[in-house]
């Protein structure tokens, strides 16, 4: 079991349609089990649930909700495995994204934080050890001149356990 952080933005609904077609149009490329989302405290293993609540409602109490636009398409290899990632990353928003997740790993979550790799807010589309494949597919999100405006306006607690996750618990932002 492990415990995760995540926000499912709010989309118009247009938007939020194109994300899950654009998942579903490249069902070839491995995907989340979550709906699109960003991650802003990645899986952990071994603290419980109720510290780790107590943690976010402490950090979000005060943080304000956070408009973004993604406008583009990136490529990003997996640092655990072979994968690619195909990601879709906000220009607006990004530094606010940035600094809540900063503000999550903190304190208890200190120890967690990844220090060997940049963390870049995303929405992922999918992923594949076929690296030309997920090229590919940048390379055409970034020519359709896509945008997705949004706002994440609550965190989930999520609860992964094999192939399923759901929310336990949900911490609005103001």
């Amino acid at each position: 079991m492990q415990l995760l952080i995540v926000s499912y933005p709010e989309l118009a609904q247009e938007d939020a349609e194109w994300l899950v077609s654009l998942r579903e149009r490249h069902r070839e490329l491995g995907h989340s089990v979550l709906p699109p989302h960003f991650t802003l405290v990645f899986p952990l293993s071994g603290m419980s649930k109720s510290t780790l609540a107590r943690h976010i409602k402490e950090r979000v109490v005060s943080s304000s909700r956070v408009q973004f636009a993604l406008r583009s398409s990136i490529l990003v290899k997996d640092d655990s495995s072979d994968n690619y990632f195909v990601m879709l990353v906000p220009d607006e928003g990004f530094s606010s994204i940035v600094k809540l997740h900063d503000r999550l790993y903190t304190d208890v979550l200190a120890s967690a934080l990844r220090l060997d790799i940049p963390f870049i807010p995303h929405v992922t589309i999918g992923y594949s050890v076929d690296v030309q494949a997920c090229k590919n597919i940048v390379d055409t999100l970034n020519r359709e001149n896509f945008e997705v405006q949004g706002e994440i306006f609550r965190l989930d607690l999520v609860k992964k356990e094999n192939d399923q996750a759901w929310t336990v618990q949900q911490f609005d932002l103001k």
